[in-house]
């Protein structure tokens, strides 16, 4: 039965820690980038929701 290659805990840890940030970084710019679009293209109104309890 195959076995998998012997890797190193730290470079595991390294390496999942470096993809995580990799699509942190691109979630982070992709939702830049539309929020630029969005405002040049149309104003946000805030409305306040009054509840009542």
């Amino acid at each position: 039965m195959p076995q998998m290659a012997p890797m190193n805990w730290l470079f595991l840890y390294f390496l999942f820690s470096i993809i995580f940030f990799l699509f942190n970084f691109m979630n982070y710019y992709i939702f830049l980038i539309n929020n630029k679009k969005n405002n040049t293209n149309q104003q946000i109104s805030i409305k306040k929701l009054n509840w009542k309890w």
